[in-house]
Order: C-alpha cells, then structure tokens, then sequence
C-alpha cells in the first residue's frame, strides 16, 4: 500500500533546519513507519479508526518536529549519524549504500533516492536495519523508529487533540481535571507575583494552600532589582559588586547571593537537605536547572511534559541506545514525576552495605530513624481502595500461578487512582518534594527555589594550612537566562550540597576541577524489560473480562510487585516484577514494528494492552561523563536475571487471561494463549525469553540511575566519604543517588531520601548546629 500524497504534504510543513533533500528522506521515513493505509479491505467502520489507518505521518505534521528533535533538542555523541544518514537518503548513492539492492530500480534511472523507493520496499529496508550485523544500522533503525513513533502519538492540535487517540482508547490528559489551555509555566504568571512598576502585594493568594512553593520560587527573568529586594527580605544579602574572595572574583558573575548553604538540585535528594537546612534556622538557597511547574497548570499531555520536565526532553540514552533512561528535571527533580513507589531499603542491602563496604551508618539507629521520618513525611501507606487495569492483571496473575506478590508503599493516599503522575501530579495527593521538605524550606522563611538556573561550576579554595592538601567550597557559579540573554550569577555560601541526580552530578564535579577517579563511574541503572498482554473489553472465546471500562493508563502506576527469588531461603531476589506507566507515546516507541499496516492495528488495541516489566538489580555498570555521554555493559547475570523475570512476566499475563501475548524484541513472535495447546505454550515462553537482550534486539528502560559517585571508606575506591563529603573539597556533599554503593534492587526515593536525611544531620554538624530532627 503506497501512501497518499504524503510526501508532498509533509514538505509543507518541513523545517528549514534540513536542506529540502534531507526533509524530503525524513518524511519518506516518517511514513515508512507510518503510512497511509487503505481501508477499504480492511474490517475497519469506526470513522476515528478510518481516519487513523488513513492518516501518514507527514499528513499528521510529524516530520518537523522531528527535524527539530534531531537537529536542536538531542544531544548524544552519535546524533550526527542520524544527520549523514538523511543526507546519504537524500541522493541515490548514499539511498544504494544503505539501502543496497532494494534501493534499485528496473527503469532508468535505475538508482533510486530513498523517497522514491515504493513503501513495501521501504518497509523491507527498515526490517534489514533492524536486523543488520551493523551496529550503526540497527542504531539508526532505533532512533528513527523512537523519535518518529514518540513525535507522532504524543503531537496535539489547538484543541489539545491527536488524530489517533479516540481510535486507540485514549482519553488524553486526565478527564477528572478537565482541559486547560498550556502555557510554559513561569512563576511570574502565577497571581500575586509582582511585576515592575507594581506594588508587591503582601496579602496571602488563595492558591497559596494549593501553590505550597508558591512565595519561595524565584524567577531571575525578572528584572534584578525586583529579584534582588525579594532575596534581600528573605535574609540572603546581594550584591552587584565583585566579592572580594578571589575564586569568586575571577568569575565574571552579575552578582553575588550570600547564603549559608547552596543546594544544587530539589528533588528526592536536594530537597530533604534543603528542608532540614532551612528549618534549623539556616539561610538556604536552591538551583534547580528544570522549570517550576504549578499543579494547577499542569496540562498531563505525554509529549509537552516529556520535553519539558524530563532531562534531555524525555530522550535520554547510553553511547549505543541500547538503554532508554528517564529522569526528572523539574522543581522536585523525579519526585514530581515517579510512580510513587514508596519501598523501604531492603535489609539484605542494608547488611550488604555495612559489612561488605564498611558504611555503619546502614545498620545505625540514625538510619532507621531516617527511614521512619521520610516516609512520615511522604505519608507513605500501602492501602488501595481500587487497583488499575495493570496492577490488578499482575495480582491476578500471580494469584493464580502461586508466585508472590504483595502490596507496594506509596507516597500518596489510598483513593490515588491516577496514571498520569508520570507527567505530574495534578492534585497534590503525591507527596514528592514539592508538597512536603521544598514546603518546610519555604514556610521556615529561611530558603527559596531558583529555578531555571543551572550550576555551571562549584568554586572553591585551597585551606590556609600547609599540611592541608584539601580546598573547601566556596559556593556555585551558575547560568541563566533574562530576557533571552545568557547571565552567570553566583551564591557564595558556607556549605554546597551537589543533588543533580547520577546523570549530572558527576559531570558538575568533574567541571569544577574534582580529579577523584571514581566520579562517573560504577553506573547503576536497573534495566527493566517488559512483556505485553491483550485484554480484550468484549468477551472472547471463554474469557470475559468483567472490567471491561477500564484502561491500561489509568489508576495507581504501581501498586503490586513481585519478587523472583531463585533460593527461596535467600532474603535477596534476582528481579523484581512491576507495572510501568506507558501513554501512548512511551508505548508506541517501545512496541516492536515489523510494518505500518501492522503496527497501526496493534495500537488500536492499546488501552486494553497490558505491560508488566522485570527489573534487575544490575552488576554491570557503565560510567557517565555527562546526560548526553553515558556507556554501560550489561552483565551476563544481569542478562540471565532479566530472561528469568520475562519468563515469569509471560506466564503472569496468560494466567492473568491475555488473548495474546508477546514481547518487545525485534524478532519476537507473539501467540494467542487459548488458541495454543500446553506444549505450544511452553515452547513459545521458553523461546521469548532466551532470547538476547544487548545489541539493540530489545529496548531496555531504566527510570533508576545511581551510584556514579558512589559512598565509601577510601578515596581509592570512590568518591565521596561515609558522611558524603567529597574526598577532595571539605564542605561539598553529594546527597542524590550516584552515592549509593552498589545498586539498589527496589526503586530509591526512600533510600535517597533516607541518606540525605544523614547527610543533612553532617551538613548541621559542619555549620555549627546540633543534630536536628
């Protein structure tokens, strides 16, 4: 099936960032994996259905988006690749050296470009890519297939509509909060923030109960003397003039913010410090490099929240994209957008920690007091008064076979029932950083939140004693932007806490002049692989589905779990077994494409396709150098463990009743479960999950980083010190996950927490403060 004048529709909205040759190849690849198709032979009378089986990407618009991604957004050491490969596509060499024999024609001119090339010979091209022994095929296969599956699916109109969602079961943003217009969110369009030539007002805002950070954010895109009256009424003396500490002198900042501690970072990490720093009576002030983002304003549309609260605009990868990862990058960093999995440290790490790494503090009274206070704080409970479509088919299915499962904590109420706190909660109930320690720092009057400024360097000085061959910090260089224009600022404070998270942490340290060896590497990222299931809303043969209304996207994200143990006497656990959380765009990115015609009809089954994934505790490890530079090696146990969790996940969504099952490997078959006998059933399991993981047959995820600046006793093995501290800078601490020893196994926003709470407890003792809890 050829598409339908999609090439010269997409022209039209092509972005001048590529010659007309290089658009000309992206939108013929754009609707290689999306094309028109002809619906007249097919069993299709809904109108949304028609419309959506009819619609290419180009006829859709996603090309220049997809331009702009490739040509402004993305920063990876391979994104020139995907750059020459549209130039290659773009004239009949570069088409025949990719494309080889498929690429020719049996006219004159015989070599063919790429866009000229009939769609099932594309479609053929496309599946050789993924299949290729070339490494750099198979990457440009994945990138493609990413970025124009994730563009297309998460892309709205004025109306805040996708051609596609109404035809795949989608609602869109959560109904129960109803549509707003987006708008970026700066603060000083929240009401009672003052502009120039306005009296502030001193009257409390009646959303300031619902904005609880709402008097604490600063906006430096205001102009300075607004900003700088506001710092000074808080306690934090400024000043425009150059200070008289050399380190600080040298650097050609606007101006000079006096605190007693800087936090870089306001997530699970930053934000505890920030919060306890701030209570104690300290002056405290927080950089967050992401955007502050008002609940009440929040949109939960997939595509503006991906790229505007996650780091790297919700595309990050390792050096081969053999590993998607997602992190926050917001006010409140990945608390503000976690499944709210709330899990304890598990004891066996807790005695790993201590005895193999010699850290006492994990088997401390204070450590536990740590855990009790955090998760008081995030109200942390484990009820569920109603579980979600995927959560409920993973308890199911569990049940049936006798594995375990059990409930999962989470830092929100019982009544939770919400898929969207991926892209933000909406209604407060989540108690990520941004409505309980961020909230503590502001109501203390001693902290405030800037956002949009990014750390660029932590200065510091070598000590006066000669014997000393340690500096101290001094404070944080950092950039922002007014009014479109670059400025560089700087906080000089007694104490800097680095909470950038394990992706950037390191690359801030290593800016900063740190030499320590162990920054950046032993990356840990718990890479998850995930099986699928087709629930059927109709009855089915036998099977029928009571809870035909519900969907794959809604209710709480993760509210059951499932523990693989190979020695059932052995506290620890190879894998775990959880639910993921995948809108349309995330779920059409990671879904296995053999054709468009293909790929079309098992999308319209997404919302009653369920995912269930398996996480490893990884012993591979990898190093970063910065978000867009990140290597890692997966073990071969790591491998084995995540075959293992595929396996049980199978068997799970076939208990559970799927119609039909299958993976996301690129060579994956999939089977329909009642149609199958019991040996046909076994021999498919055991094929789907013996099949390799590394090299790009399967995407593997990972939401969890950590331990690139891991905690230890000795410089020699890593990089900060059992209270934090850096090795080589007194008065620097690291309170975010890259100082986890080894990987956790569990999701961290307790554990992270849990540590910053000691660290913050050292941070006291450094300024002259008793312990405070």
């Amino acid at each position: 099936m050829e598409t339908k004048g999609s090439v010269e529709k997409g022209k039209k909205v092509g972005s001048s960032t590529f010659s007309a040759g290089q658009m000309e190849a992206l939108i013929a690849l754009c609707d290689t994996f999306l094309p028109s198709i002809d619906v007249s032979q097919l069993p299709v009378d809904d109108l949304s259905a028609i419309k959506f089986y009819e619609t290419s990407a180009s006829m859709a618009g996603t090309p220049r988006p997809v331009s702009v991604m490739l040509k402004e957004k993305l920063q990876h050491p391979k994104i020139y690749l995907s750059r020459l490969a549209l130039w290659a596509l773009s004239t009949w060499i570069g088409t025949f050296i990719l494309c080889g024999r498929l690429s020719l024609s049996s006219h004159f001119p015989y070599f063919l470009r790429f866009s000229q090339i009939s769609l099932q010979k594309r479609e053929q091209i496309l599946l050789s890519w993924s299949r290729s022994y070339i490494s750099l095929l198979r990457l440009l296969f994945a990138a493609a297939k990413i970025f124009t599956l994730l563009v297309f699916f998460t892309q709205v109109n004025e109306k805040e509509e996708n051609v596609s969602w109404k035809a795949i079961g989608y609602c869109g943003p959560d109904p129960n909060f109803g549509k707003q217009k987006f708008s970026p969110k700066k603060v000083e369009k929240i009401p009672n923030q003052r502009s120039e030539g306005h009296q502030e007002q001193e009257d409390s805002s009646k959303d300031d109960l619902f904005e609880p950070l709402y008097k604490g954010i600063m906006n430096l895109n205001q102009p300075k003397q607004i900003i700088f009256d506001k710092l000074e009424k808080l306690g934090f003396p400024v000043s425009t003039s150059h200070s008289k500490n050399p380190k600080i002198k040298s650097f050609n900042s606007s101006f000079v913010i006096k605190c007693d501690a800087i936090v870089v970072g306001s997530g699970s990490g930053g934000g505890v410090i920030a919060g306890v720093l701030a209570k104690a009576g300290y002056k405290v002030l927080v950089l967050e490099k992401g955007s502050y983002f008002s609940k009440k304003d929040l949109t939960l549309l997939e595509g503006q929240a991906m790229d505007q609260m996650y780091l790297g605009h919700g595309i990050l990868g390792t050096e081969d994209m053999d590993v998607l990862l997602l992190a926050g990058s917001t006010v409140g960093g990945g608390s503000t957008i976690n499944w709210s999995a709330s899990i304890r440290t598990p004891a066996h790490i807790l005695k790993e920690w201590s005895e193999n790494y010699n850290l006492e503090l994990f088997e401390s009274k204070l450590y536990q007091e740590a855990l009790d206070i955090v998760c008081q704080k995030m109200g942390v409970q484990s009820e569920v008064e109603e579980e979600g479509f995927n959560n409920m088919i993973l308890r199911k299915g569990c049940q049936k076979l006798g594995f375990p499962v059990e409930n999962i904590p989470r830092n929100s109420t019982s009544d939770h029932y919400c898929g969207w706190c991926c892209l933000g909660c909406k209604d407060g109930k989540k108690k990520g950083t941004t409505e309980t320690w961020l909230v503590d720092l502001v109501d203390s009057g001693n902290g405030a939140i800037l956002p949009e400024c990014e750390a660029i360097q932590v200065l510091h000085r070598r000590n006066d004693k000669i014997t000393d061959r340690r500096s101290s910090a001094v404070g944080v260089a950092f950039e922002f932007q007014r009014q479109g224009v670059k400025e560089i600022g700087f906080v000089e404070s007694e104490v800097t806490v680095i909470a950038c998270g394990a992706l950037c942490t390191p690359a801030l340290l290593k800016r900063s002049g740190l030499k320590n060896p162990n920054i950046g590497k032993n990356l840990h990222v718990h890479p998850v692989i995930m099986g699928w299931g087709y629930f059927p809303d109709t009855p089915s043969s036998d099977v029928i589905w009571p809870e035909a209304d519900k969907k794959s996207y809604e209710g709480g994200i993760v509210t059951a779990m499932s523990k693989l143990t190979v020695n059932p006497e052995d506290s620890s656990y190879n894998a775990i077994i959880q639910t993921p959380s995948l809108h349309p765009g995330m779920f059409a990115a990671l879904f296995p494409w053999s054709s468009g015609l293909e790929f079309k009809t098992k999308m319209s089954n997404f919302s009653r396709t369920s995912h269930i994934f398996a996480l490893a505790r990884d012993k591979g490890s990898g190093t970063v150098t910065n978000p867009s530079s990140i290597s890692y090696k997966l073990d071969n146990a790591d491998e084995e463990n995540l075959k293992k969790g595929l396996e049980r996940v199978l068997r799970i969504l076939a208990a559970a009743g799927a119609e039909e099952i299958g993976t996301h490997h690129g060579r994956g078959r999939t089977l329909k479960v009642k149609e199958a006998s019991l040996e046909e059933f076994e021999e498919f399991v055991k094929e789907e999950s013996s099949r390799p993981v590394k090299n790009l047959s399967t995407p593997l995820c990972s939401a969890h980083q950590m331990g690139s600046c891991r905690m230890g006793v000795d410089s020699r093995s890593s990089a900060v010190d059992s209270k934090a501290e850096t090795w080589e800078v007194e008065r620097l601490f690291v309170a975010d996950s890259s100082v986890f020893p080894t990987a956790l196994g569990v999701n961290p926003m307790v554990t992270i927490q849990a540590i910053s709470y000691c660290t913050a407890q050292s941070v006291l003792e450094v300024l002259g403060r008793k312990r405070y809890i």
